[in-house]
């Protein structure tokens, strides 16, 4: 089951497990929990592109056993945002999944405070029109901040929006790496 979890979670994290059905979970009434109140972001965490893109795997991160600040992750998404692992079922079929805030937390959380997790972003392509920003963040999935290989890699899609105030994510959706999937030469840093 862990290896389960791990690709659950490994792409934003998050590699999608993409194998089986997504099964019931305690996840809010609708997609989006609208009896929740907003929590305000840290001011520094959407401060600029840099500072979300950083708090968003940041939060996600850390060692087995410590618990992820959700509030931190829930302030950092625009109302209604989703977040869409990709990835194959065995018959090699794909599928795609989509999950608000709420549903990632519910379906992800544990697993990454069970098991440990850390997600860096290792290169970054940057698209542009006025508010609209499209960021290819490429990533990889490690245990521990220590592990010298990480167990996944892949691009994490991220759409974000400004509103003149400060930047939210409106969207995530990643696709792990798989051997007939290698990541381009384009989206890696200079060296591979």
């Amino acid at each position: 089951m862990p290896s389960r979890v791990a690709r659950l979670v490994a792409g934003l994290a998050l590699t999608a497990a993409a194998a089986t059905p997504l099964r019931a979970q305690s996840a809010p009434a609708t997609p989006y929990d609208t009896t929740r109140p907003r929590v305000a972001a840290r001011p520094a965490d959407v401060q600029s592109l840099d500072a979300i893109i950083a708090a968003l795997y940041d939060v996600i991160s850390g060692p087995a056993g410590q618990p992820r600040d959700w509030d931190r992750f829930r302030s950092l998404f625009a109302p209604k945002a989703r977040l869409m692992p990709t990835g194959r079922r065995p018959d090699g079929t794909g599928v795609l999944r989509e999950w608000s805030p709420e549903e990632y937390i519910a379906t992800a959380g544990a697993g990454l405070q069970a098991n440990g997790f850390f997600e860096r972003e290792l290169a970054r392509t940057v698209e542009r029109y006025g508010d609209v920003i499209h960021v290819f963040s490429t990533y990889d999935s490690r245990r521990t901040a220590s592990d010298a290989r990480p167990f996944a890699r892949g691009i994490n899609s991220i759409q974000v929006h400004h509103d003149g105030a400060r930047f939210w994510i409106v969207s995530v959706f990643w696709q792990g790496e798989r051997p007939d999937l290698p990541i381009p030469a384009r989206y890696l840093p200079a060296g591979g």
